[in-house]
């Protein structure tokens, strides 16, 4: 049985009780970062043996994964946060279970992307999430140019190396269409700014910018 387990995107309270029991049924925990998943696990008194699975493994990992779960292991992959294969990786070892008939179930919970849509005021009924763009500009206009004509809500993730300069390309490519960045989503210092792209970036201009955001904009008729 393989298990895709969201973790909390900030807040630890996020935690599920199904999916704790879940961690703690199960036989092998495969984590994007085994250092901060053993911190989550020792945070709930949980004690389980971890194989790293991350972007940089997956092929190699997976196939060891795919082993366990064919001898009749139960398997949950974590992320450092969130649901896993949204942006992070999952994907490639769930195509594979089901391939190879073994059973596959998700526990759901925190998802930064779905958060920071429903605060930030834009419309929810129709959506498109893109994760993280390309970090070179030119792959990344392009990359923003494949939506311009959509009249779905855009979600994008970004870093914040890198966040003055999509806002700034988002604006040129879009036009100033209304927008909002969020921030530490659940932590304490949670932050969502609201406003036109022209206005987010004179934001990302000043403000001193920290961890990963995510960042909504309007459709095509937004404007």
């Amino acid at each position: 049985m393989l298990y895709l387990i969201a973790t909390p995107i900030g807040n630890l309270e996020d935690m599920t009780l199904r999916a704790l029991e879940t961690l703690r049924q199960c036989d092998v925990v495969a984590s994007e970062d085994t250092r901060k998943t053993g911190r989550l696990l020792q945070h709930f008194e949980i004690s389980k043996k971890q194989v790293a699975f991350h972007e940089h493994n997956e092929q190699r990992a997976g196939s060891k994964i795919m082993d366990m779960l064919e001898n009749g292991l139960t398997v949950a992959v974590v992320t450092n946060a969130g649901m896993p294969g949204i942006a992070d990786p999952g994907f490639t070892i769930v195509r594979s279970a089901i391939e190879a008939g073994i059973e596959v179930s998700a526990i759901p919970g925190p998802s930064a992307c779905i958060m920071a849509l429903v605060l930030s005021g834009l419309a929810v009924h129709s959506f498109t999430f893109r994760g993280f763009p390309p970090r070179k500009p030119g792959k990344r206009r392009s990359f923003l140019e494949v939506d311009v004509a959509s009249p779905h809500t855009l979600i994008f993730y970004e870093s914040p190396h890198r966040l003055l300069a999509f806002l700034q390309d988002a604006e040129a490519v879009y036009g100033d269409r209304p927008a909002a960045v969020a921030n530490d989503l659940t932590k304490k210092f949670e932050d969502v700014q609201r406003g036109r792209l022209s206005a987010l970036v004179e934001f990302a201009e000043s403000a001193n910018l920290r961890g990963e955001y995510t960042v909504v904009i309007g459709g095509c008729d937004s404007l």
